[in-house]
């Protein structure tokens, strides 16, 4: 029976009742129709299935399993391939369980460093959070797992995050928050979609056509379905219309009476209501009709392979901030003491829906048993102030070592879902604890637990940096293998890390009481707004630091001019200059050709993770469209490319360039435009048609005013002459020139589209 048949047979009061699920987890069934349910479960760091009580916060106990790291980890290995094989790992484990949908990756932007939730999502970076959201909805999906990107649009603060509204410009929504987005549905075509809980400039996303019909589908072409974030249904007939089909949790009927009467009445197509069935059953049945016959069953070998792959991605995620004198990696001979808490009980995992039951968690204080290792715990993890007894006991023990590797960060309470951050501090208890140790020797290491940036006031005071991020079950083990050089450090930054929260660009609007936060920095997020701003930080995106060195040289453009209709490629040598083995981020950065609208200094438009060993050599190569010299251009409600000169450059972090180049792009398109006796003279020659029709007259007027004499205007009167015209109303030149008005308006009507 196809989906079509088995929707004919349907009554109305069934396909309306279908469009809210049966239970917390699971769609409605329907034995008649060989209807199946099908079940929906947490993710995207592990898979969280509860079998017992439900709910949406993780409060409640579900299955043990294990617990990879979290997205702002996977984000800076600034590896495609290594999501995609987390997704594999999660697709078959979905598979062991019988779970459809996994609810996950994150795709909302880290707006701010303060959002309670950033450790689900992977960057301030559009063009990050979108290739690796399709490397990982790749790997899950070939396991035929609907991944479900979240959350679906402008979600980014937990504060009145249930009713809030995201008041952005149409530019910035397009540019920021949405390109990761429509990256994934291009790229990788999810089978769903969660809709968010807040509004977007008045309209809540449940009910939002504009986003979930007109841009979801109709622009990027998604045909999966769309489901409520876990209490975001708002009105069911406002969202069948605009384009919602599944509303969760289900167990109640609260939606279907409403769709059946307004469809009775004429206020709702049935058409929508089959639609909305379909999409959801097309879904479901691909998800079946690709599982095994008989679902493999989970044992010892299965659960050792996916924590060593648990292991393999916080080793490879992990981003060495600091190494003076290259103090690591550690000797195993080397008297090392391990202090603090979080050394014997890790944060490996954030709080909320993400919260998985591990089976089993490494310490590194477990992992380093067999090494010359003594421990202090150094602190109260449950406590602000500094505990004393533990401090003295820290500091007895660090005289005595050769060298002290502190494990600090951020409890559970400084990050969760529901809830911002207050400020990027770490517990005052834990910032004094690394400066009293840094009193009594001088080879302080800090291994930092966090799931986003933090402050480091003691950053001067200690010899090396290592951030683990929320790095999962292994982060014992990943840890001591960075550590002592079994393992070396390729992570990169996939969020700047800002010296004083008040130097974000949001700082003045985020988290606002009233819940209405107005998007003022624009597109100036992250590195965009700091490099602009020529504004120093503590550590930029894209930063990581290695135990051995590369060198990057011969970066061949393949062409010095193009238009906007081609694709051309980009490559250069990169070579390990050190003595060990190492993987580097490689990162090619679009530099802007000045315009008519600020934009950044320059964009992350491709990278590729690369291994080397000692001496050798590689040729790295992106492919660079369109979409990389482009903006929004709200004229055109699309990407526009301006004609001028972008420069491309290659480096190891956003403010590490080594190689740069030159090509010109000549944009094939024409921006609209329609203009007045008030539209300056610069408006209108920075047009093709307008730069043909007035440079002609522009000419003859800058050689009449050659002919006169400045010299009593004093020095510099060229330059404000001409400056003066540019910005001058068009039809100033009546008045001022002595250009008759039939003249004018003759212009006008050769210029106007």
């Amino acid at each position: 029976m196809t989906i079509e048949e088995r929707i004919k047979k349907m009554s109305l009061e069934e396909k309306a009742a279908y469009l809210t699920g049966k239970d917390y987890w699971y769609s409605k069934d329907n034995a008649e129709l060989y209807l199946p349910a099908f079940m929906m479960c947490d993710g995207p760091n592990g898979l969280r299935k509860q079998e017992g009580e439900s709910d949406h916060l993780g409060i409640n106990k579900s299955i043990e399993t294990v617990c990879y790291p979290s997205a702002s980890a996977v984000a800076s290995t600034f590896d495609t391939e290594l999501a995609a094989k987390l997704g594999e790992h999660l697709g078959e484990e979905c598979q062991r369980e019988h779970v459809s949908i996994l609810l996950g990756p994150g795709l909302n932007i880290k707006r701010s460093p303060l959002g309670g939730r950033n450790f689900e999502y992977y960057s301030e970076d559009p063009y990050l959070s979108g290739k690796m959201a399709t490397g990982y909805v790749k790997g899950l999906q070939s396991k035929h797992i609907s991944a479900c990107p979240k959350h679906f649009a402008a979600n980014n603060q937990e504060t009145r995050r249930m009713s809030g509204n995201s008041i952005v410009d149409e530019r910035t929504l397009n540019e920021i928050y949405l390109t990761a987005f429509e990256m994934v549905v291009k790229e990788a075509n999810p089978h769903s979609i969660m809709c968010a809980y807040n509004q977007v400039n008045g309209t809540f996303m449940a009910e939002n056509k504009e986003l979930l019909t007109d841009v979801l589908r109709d622009k990027w072409g998604f045909d999966g379905f769309v489901v409520t974030d876990w209490g975001a249904g708002k009105d069911s007939v406002k969202g069948v219309e605009a384009g919602l089909d599944l509303v969760m949790p289900g167990g109640h009927d609260a939606g279907k009476d409403a769709i059946v009467a307004a469809v009775q009445e004429g206020r709702l197509e049935e058409s929508k209501v089959d639609q909305a069935v379909k999409n959801i059953m097309s879904t479901m049945f691909w998800s079946l009709e690709g599982q095994p016959v008989k679902a493999p069953v989970s044992d010892d070998i299965t659960r050792a392979n996916d924590f060593a792959f648990a292991r393999e991605l916080a080793e490879n995620a992990a981003v060495l901030l600091k190494n003076e004198k290259e103090i690591l990696p550690l000797n195993e001979k080397e008297n090392v003491a391990f202090i603090g808490a979080f050394a014997k009980t890790p944060r490996y995992q954030g709080s909320g829906s993400s919260h998985i039951n591990s089976a089993r968690v490494v310490s590194s204080l477990e992992a380093a048993k067999e090494l010359s290792v003594v421990f202090a715990e150094g602190y109260d993890i449950k406590q602000e102030d500094r505990n004393e007894a533990l401090l003295q006991e820290a500091v007895k023990v660090a005289k005595e070592a050769d060298k002290v590797v502190v494990f600090a960060g951020l409890p559970d309470s400084y990050e969760s879902e529901g809830s911002d951050r207050k400020s990027l501090d770490m517990p005052e208890s834990q910032n004094q604890l690394i400066s009293e140790l840094a009193k009594v020797n001088e080879n302080i290491i800090v291994v930092l637990h966090n799931g986003s940036a933090i402050t480091m006031p003691w950053i001067s005071e200690v010899k090396a940096v290592l951030g683990m991020h929320l790095a999962g079950d292994a982060c014992g083990q990943a840890t001591v293998n960075l550590l002592y050089g079994k393992v070396n450090p390729s992570g990169k930054l996939a969020e700047t890390y800002p010296l004083n929260v008040a130097h974000n660009p949001s700082y003045l609007n985020f988290a606002e009481a009233d819940g209405n936060p107005v998007y003022q920095e624009g597109v100036f997020v992250g590195y965009r707004y700091y490099e602009k701003k020529q504004m120093d930080v503590l550590f930029p995106f894209g930063f990581g630091l290695s135990y051995t060195s590369f060198a990057y040289d011969n970066l061949a453009i393949e062409k010095t001019k193009m238009t906007d209709q081609e694709t051309i490629k980009v490559s250069v040598d990169v070579t390990n200059t050190g003595k060990v083995f190492g993987k580097e981020a490689v990162q090619l950065y679009v530099g802007n050709a000045e315009g008519r609208l600020p934009r950044a200094i320059k964009e992350l438009k491709g990278f590729a993770k690369v291994a080397l060993g000692p001496g050798e050599k590689k040729t790295v190569t992106f492919s660079l469209d369109k979409r990389a010299f482009a903006y929004y251009e709200v004229a055109i409600h699309d990407f526009y490319v301006e004609s001028g000169k972008y420069e491309i450059l290659v480096g190891s972090a956003s403010n590490n360039i080594h190689v740069t180049g030159k090509i010109a792009v000549e944009g094939t398109v024409e921006i609209p435009h329609h203009f007045t006796m008030q539209s300056t003279i610069g408006e209108i020659l920075s047009t093709t048609k307008g730069h043909a029709v007035l440079e002609p007259m522009m000419k003859a007027m800058t050689q009449k005013s050659d002919s006169m004499d400045t010299e009593a205007l004093g020095e510099g009167s060229a330059e404000m002459a001409a400056a003066m015209a540019m910005e001058m109303p068009i039809g100033a030149l009546i008045g001022l020139a002595g250009v008759p008005a039939e003249k004018i308006m003759q212009i006008l009507e050769a210029v106007n589209n």
